[in-house]
This record gives C-alpha cells, sequence and structure tokens, in this order.
C-alpha cells in the first residue's frame, strides 16, 4: 500500500489557479471541439504557408474527411496513422478522424522504413495519411502491414488555386524533394475530401475512456511503445495546462501562438494543438523549423503571444543574428519542455525578450504534463516546477516507499492524464504502474514549497567511484561557457572507477579546447563530476523535437 501525499506544493500556488480541474467538463473531444466551434467559430484558427483558415473552415473540411472515413467502412476504434508535419492538413485530419471515433497513430515522418513498420505493425494501423515527400518510404514496407488504404497530401493542399499547383510543383520537381513513388489505389486527400462532402456523416458514440490516440514513446531507451491515450487523458491535461495559463492570458480568441514543435508530438499535441482551441487562438505552424532563416522571417510578421520550444529549438533562436529583430512586445508565455532547459539559455531568452522561459515537465505517458513553473513571478530556475491542478507528485525509493522531503527518489505520479497503458504490452504497464501510480524513470527531489528538481533520467545515471553524476548536471555547467553551442554527456567504461564523464561538444568558437572544457568544469564541479573525456562533433544526433539522444551518442 503506498501512503497517501501530503500536496504541500498548494501553498506555492500562483493566484486564480484551481487546486483541481474537472476531467469530465466535456465527454469527449468532440463535445470541446464543439465548443470551440461555438465560442471561437469565426476567429482565425491556422496559418501556414501564407494561409490563414477559421476555426470553421477547418472543420468543415474534418467533417467532410469523417464522413469519407465513414463511407470506406471504417469504424470506431480502428487505428488510422498520421504522419505529416506541421500543416493545416494535420489539424483537418486529426480533427476529422477523431470525429469518425478512430484512434489516431501519431508517426514521425523522419522516420526510417524500419521504424513506421513497427509502429504500424505494433498500432494495427489500417490507414495512413502521409506527406507525399515520404511515401517512397512508405512503398517499401506497405506489403508487410496491414494497412490497405494510404491516402496522400502534398504540402501545399490547403493553398488555393495556381498558387498550391505552383508550390506542389516546385517541392517535386525543381527541389526535387518527393522521391519517386508508386502506390496502387491510393487516394489524394483533396480527392477524399471531395468525396467526404457528398457522403453522410453520423456522429459515433464516444465515451471519455475510449482511446484517442496511441502515442509511441520516444524509444530513448528501447523500443517504441503505444502509450493509450483516452479522449479523457488529453482533455483533463489540457484543462490543467489552461488553468495554470489562464491568469497570464491577456485576450482570449486574440492571441498567437507559434507551433514549431511537430504536432504529433505529445508536448505539441496538447499544448499546441488543442490548448489553443480552448482559449481560441490562431495556431501558426512552422512546417520546418530546422530551416531557420525562414523561420525567423515568419516570426517578423506576428506579434506573437505564446510560444513553445525545447532547449535546442530556444538556443538556436537565440544564435540567430535576425532573431532580435522580431517583435516581443505581446510575447507573454514561452513554455519550455521535452528535455531539460539550460540556465544559460533560460536567462539569455529572458534578456532578449524580455518574458520569462517557463520550465515545464511530463512524459508521452502523462499526455504529457505533470509540472509546470508558475507564471506570476515565483518561477525558479532550473526547477520543473509544481504538480499542475488534480496532480499529486511523490519521490520514492526502490522500496516504494516515500522519502523525506529534499531527498532524491523516483518521481510518481498519479493522475487523470494518466495513460491506460502500454498498448498490448501488459508486462511493460506492470512495471510502470503501482497502486494507481505511474513510475516516469526520472530521479528528482521535492523542496519544502513543493518545487521539483529533476536531476536525472534512472537509467542515464553515471557511476563514478561509487557517486552518482547526473549528466543534465555537467551539461547544464559545460552550456554557460561562451564557446560552446551543444553539449551532451554520458557516461564511457573506465578501469579505475567504473565509469567516466565524457562530454561530445559542438563549437560556437573555434578556439575551444578539451582543456578549456574540463578547467571551466573543475570551477563549477566537484572533482569527479568534470568530464575525463571530451570530443567535439559538427553537430550531435536528436530526437524528432530536438531532444539531445544520449542513447545514440553512447552507441
Amino acid at each position: 500500500m503506498v501512503q497517501e501525499v501530503e500536496k504541500i506544493w498548494l501553498k506555492s500556488y500562483p493566484k486564480g489557479v484551481p487546486e483541481h480541474i474537472n476531467p469530465d467538463r466535456f465527454p469527449s473531444l468532440l463535445e470541446f471541439m464543439d465548443d470551440c466551434l461555438q465560442q471561437y467559430g469565426d476567429r482565425p484558427g491556422y496559418e501556414n504557408l501564407g494561409v490563414v483558415l477559421t476555426y470553421n473552415e477547418v472543420h468543415r473540411l474534418a467533417l467532410q474527411f469523417a464522413a469519407f472515413l465513414q463511407k470506406r467502412g471504417f469504424k470506431k476504434g480502428d487505428r488510422i496513422a498520421v504522419q505529416m508535419p506541421n500543416l493545416i492538413q494535420y489539424a483537418v485530419v486529426v480533427m476529422g478522424a477523431l470525429r469518425a471515433g478512430l484512434t489516431v497513430v501519431n508517426t514521425n515522418p523522419l522516420y526510417t522504413p524500419q521504424e513506421m513498420r513497427h509502429q504500424f505493425n505494433d498500432s494495427g494501423a489500417t490507414a495512413i495519411v502521409i506527406v507525399e515527400n515520404f511515401a517512397a518510404n512508405l512503398q517499401s514496407i506497405l506489403a508487410e502491414t496491414q494497412i490497405h488504404t494510404v491516402i496522400i497530401t502534398e504540402v501545399a493542399d490547403m493553398v488555393p488555386g495556381i498558387k498550391g499547383w505552383l508550390m506542389n510543383a516546385a517541392i517535386k520537381y525543381i527541389k526535387k524533394m518527393v522521391p519517386p513513388y508508386d502506390i496502387p489505389n491510393a487516394i489524394m486527400l483533396k480527392d477524399a475530401l471531395n468525396e467526404g462532402a457528398k457522403a453522410q456523416y453520423t456522429k459515433p458514440d464516444i465515451k471519455s475512456n475510449d482511446l484517442a490516440f496511441l502515442q509511441y514513446t520516444g524509444g530513448t531507451t528501447g523500443v517504441s511503445k503505444g502509450a493509450m491515450l483516452t479522449h479523457r487523458n488529453i482533455l483533463s491535461n489540457m484543462e490543467m495546462l489552461v488553468a495554470w495559463m489562464f491568469p497570464k492570458l491577456k485576450n482570449p480568441g486574440e492571441e498567437i501562438i507559434i507551433t514549431a514543435l511537430p504536432l504529433y508530438h505529445i508536448f505539441a499535441l496538447t499544448f499546441n494543438f488543442f490548448g489553443p482551441m480552448r482559449y481560441g487562438a490562431k495556431n501558426v505552424l512552422i512546417t520546418n523549423p530546422r530551416d531557420m532563416d525562414a523561420f525567423v522571417e515568419e516570426l517578423k510578421k506576428h506579434k506573437f503571444t505564446v510560444i513553445s520550444g525545447v532547449n535546442t529549438l530556444f538556443n538556436g533562436l537565440l544564435n540567430h543574428p535576425e532573431f532580435t529583430k522580431c517583435d516581443f512586445s505581446r510575447l507573454n508565455i514561452t513554455l519550455g519542455g521535452g528535455m531539460a532547459v539550460q540556465d544559460a539559455v533560460a536567462e539569455k531568452w529572458e534578456k532578449v525578450t524580455g518574458c520569462v522561459l517557463y520550465e515545464a515537465y511530463g512524459l508521452t505517458e502523462t499526455s504529457p504534463g505533470l509540472t509546470v513553473n508558475p507564471m506570476d513571478g515565483t518561477h525558479r530556475r532550473g526547477y520543473i516546477g509544481l504538480p499542475l491542478p488534480s496532480t499529486e507528485i511523490g519521490i520514492f525509493n526502490d522500496n516504494n516507499e516515500m522519502v523525506p522531503i529534499g531527498e532524491r527518489g523516483e518521481i510518481w505520479a498519479r493522475g487523470p492524464q494518466i495513460m491506460l497503458g502500454y498498448w498490448q504490452r501488459p508486462e511493460e504497464t506492470a512495471n510502470v504502474m503501482h497502486n494507481g501510480w505511474f513510475k516516469t524513470g526520472d530521479i528528482g527531489v521535492m523542496d519544502e514549497d513543493g518545487f521539483i528538481k529533476i536531476v536525472d533520467r534512472k537509467k542515464e545515471m553515471i557511476l563514478v567511484s561509487g557517486f552518482n553524476v547526473y549528466p543534465n548536471e555537467v551539461e547544464n555547467v559545460i552550456a554557460m561557457h561562451p564557446k560552446v553551442l551543444e553539449v551532451g554527456v554520458i557516461g564511457v567504461p573506465d578501469e579505475k572507477s567504473h565509469e567516466a564523464v565524457k562530454a561530445f561538444i559542438v563549437k560556437k568558437d573555434p578556439s575551444l579546447t578539451a582543456e578549456e572544457i574540463k578547467e571551466f568544469c573543475k570551477q563549477h564541479l566537484t572533482g569527479y563530476k568534470v568530464p575525463k573525456h571530451v570530443e567535439f562533433r559538427n553537430e550531435l544526433p536528436k530526437s524528432n523535437v530536438g531532444k539531445i539522444l544520449r542513447r545514440l551518442l553512447r552507441e
């Protein structure tokens, strides 16, 4: 039996933030979307590639897509894979699939054919909507999957008239970004929408605990698993995040959010996709944030009020010479998650934009938000903040006992945003669930005010002569060095000390040496934490959202 938690964090809650949210305010995401239309239907909902569509316009297309799926025989609970970057089509397809009662399997467009095959077969997806640029990868594995309906979209499908046709032609024939493919019976998304416009849509009976998404874990520590996220999971977490932000939101219906994180990733799915519907924001979709020049040019066009990202994204923007020319006068909320936000990046962001970079924390399995820093000036740099409303956090030792305040242990979480479990993996589910608690696999500390600090991933801790070294801590120090652009830290085998600390660094200044790094670390870290090995690289391996993958550094 696990003891009850004393909610010491409530005394640190900002004014106006409730202790609880109502996870059953909407029976499902369908009623939630209806509510958005009722309040904000005529407001601009999405902007991408120079096109702006209202919430009503996007939902009309979504209903056409839902009707198309139903006409083609898809039923409640069937799985549909969606594989595309941030485009308005993503909104159309995901809302349409949910309207038809389907379960969405979000898929990273940059996956290799092997990764695609694993995810499609594991999820049992029978349909896919894929952007044409990656159709050749699908073709190579299609026969080995259960997918029988392939819907293809071109990047500029939502750009009307001759302009859209020219953009698609340029992508295909001038930029040569679409490898040749041949998928018999594939349907173009535009044709599917036309077919749906002539078909009858019937609203399915969706319950709050029905599956909305099979959201695959990043696989940073092993094989990718499908987290079963229900309508209630997503709605709960979205309500929590919005309740936390509401005191900071100046004008519901007038906000502008920048979405550079991919919507197929859980952080952006909840915070950038469903969240803005709740307060009627215009969602500016960035299709390729890796093209920093184009990204910054797009930012210059908007008086944006909300932006989210990961440490590497913020770092990239801050190192772009044109970024300071953006208009930050209305920027009110910057949310960082997905990986640790380094102090050096947070400090510089606040200096350049005048807006605090609030760090948050969550996992795919928790839809994702668990904790966020308060947005009333009491935030703490280097901390992941306080538990969200209706969320309990406990710090536990290896005997499943709660540790005293201020002691290290594994972060466990309880709340309505926790997944049902891993898709068709009861043993894996049992490993992470205990008496209603979810074990995050992250090591953390809670202080007497309820603020939580992540020390590291349980599996990524480095053992040097019996001492625990947490890569995050070493990375945070190295990132403060003015000549460092990016850093990743791992443990490597060592005859004398079991393991030694190794740092992989991308230089900002070519004159940087390994000795300089070691000397710098000696000023800020105990001896055993100082990197024994330093390797310089031109780039570091990253996940789809820009998280530095220590697993690949180890390999």
